[in-house]
């Protein structure tokens, strides 16, 4: 099968089902995760896809993820990071890697880019993972992505208040989330009373 003719998934769509071979920090432990288990876990995903072990801007990248990972638990997600490396080269760089040596979270292994290609992220010229980003539901489906090149890392705060805003409006969905929302923040409940007066509200 032709992986690269296979149309990436967009937000607001159903992602299908898929399998990564994972290396688990917390029991160094080689396994397997799927987002069916995930979903029916009733647990948000979020992929963090990034170019390659033993490099430098994902080092910092997973430290970051690594710093905040018992609040995205504690928010109800799974964060599960994604190279086109082995499981034993994940093994490897965690062992190695000071600034790895807090990650508990998932780390998948995608070797073939099967993945990679199948949320868009796939570099077929290197072989690797650009610095995809996305956020699943439990009904997976994609409400948040982002896709940076090679040489901008990310940050691990903004996915989770992307996320926490995601959840907040999964759980109130006549209501939506401002710019630069966080727990607490007023929100927006779109109508017609509210054209024009976004400010208004907002400072009420």
């Amino acid at each position: 099968m032709n992986h690269s003719c296979i149309k990436p998934v967009n937000v607001g769509q159903q992602v299908e089902n898929f399998t990564m071979v994972t290396y688990l920090p917390t029991d160094y432990s080689f396994g397997e995760i799927s987002l069916e288990q995930l979903k029916n876990e009733g647990k948000w995903t979020v992929l963090v896809f990034y170019p390659a072990d033993f490099t430098f801007v994902c080092s910092t990248e997973l430290s970051d993820f690594a710093n905040l990972y018992d609040e995205f638990k504690a928010a109800g997600a799974e964060v599960i990071t994604v190279s086109t490396d082995t499981q034993f080269t994940h093994l490897a760089w965690k062992r190695e890697e000071k600034s790895l040596e807090n990650a508990r979270y998932i780390m998948g292994a995608d070797p073939t880019g099967k993945i990679s290609k199948m949320f868009g992220v796939y570099d077929e010229e290197t072989g690797l993972a650009l610095r995809g980003t996305f956020i699943i539901s439990p009904a997976g489906l994609v409400v948040a992505s982002e896709v940076n090149f090679y040489n901008v890392g990310r940050s691990a705060a903004e996915t989770l208040r992307k996320l926490k805003a995601s959840i907040y409006v999964a759980q109130h969905p006549e209501e939506a989330c401002p710019a630069n929302w966080r727990e607490g923040d007023k929100t927006l409940t779109p109508s017609p009373d509210l054209v024009g007066k976004v400010f208004e509200a907002l400072k009420k």
